[in-house]
């Protein structure tokens, strides 16, 4: 007959188990690559056709890419922009598009973008399914993305999405400006390594 454990070994016996447990999971079970977006030298811009040149870019912004391996399909892109800090240089445009038809950005005041897929097209491009909102509404877009390697600790990745407005409910016009459909939303992003293995390509 085994001899029994006092109750305080039993609960000690647990306690390091529990601890055993949480470490275990709290532990990654290999190293990933770590980096980091230079907000200081990315952009992020949109145009669209119309009867007088509409553009801008976003001001102010934040985007982290993030993995759960080496494999660079793993990554995970989240964007967030804050629709006031749009900048068309016309006052005019800006309050137009920081209004409910457009932005909304009393209602709305954020732009993301959340990656869910990404497939690799050619040894440095990529196509990246995600969840894009604006204007209060959200949907499936797809994000296409080239990679230009600088060197073992910097890249640029160059992004293009198009998108139809109306489809966010922004169907109106700016007063005195006919213009198009379809916007386009580039991206140009700094990434530097931080740590990590470096990354997998599929050759």
């Amino acid at each position: 007959m085994s001899p029994r454990l006092p109750l305080t070994g039993i609960r000690f016996a647990a306690l390091c188990i529990m601890t055993s447990a949480i470490l275990a999971l709290a532990s990654p079970a290999q190293d990933v690559p770590v980096a980091a977006i230079s907000k200081e030298e990315s952009s992020f811009k949109f145009k669209v056709k119309s009867s007088i040149p509409v553009s801008g870019t976003f001001e102010k912004w934040d985007a982290t890419l993030t993995f759960t391996s080496p494999d660079v399909t793993t990554a995970v892109l989240d964007i967030r922009i804050q629709a006031d800090s749009v900048n068309t240089g016309s006052d005019l445009k800006d309050k137009t598009m920081k209004g409910k038809d457009y932005f909304d950005v009393r209602h709305d005041p954020l732009i993301t973008f959340h990656s869910t897929k990404i497939t690799q097209t050619g040894p440095l491009t990529f196509d990246v399914d995600g969840d894009f909102t604006i204007h209060g509404v959200t949907k499936s877009e797809k994000l296409t993305l080239a990679l230009i390697v600088r060197d073992k600790e910097e890249a640029e990745i160059k992004g293009t999405m198009y998108f139809d407005r109306k489809d966010f409910n922004m169907d109106k016009n700016i007063p005195f400006v006919t213009v198009a459909d379809r916007i386009e939303v580039i991206d140009d992003l700094k990434v530097k390594k931080v740590s990590g293995p470096p990354l997998i390509f599929k050759q």
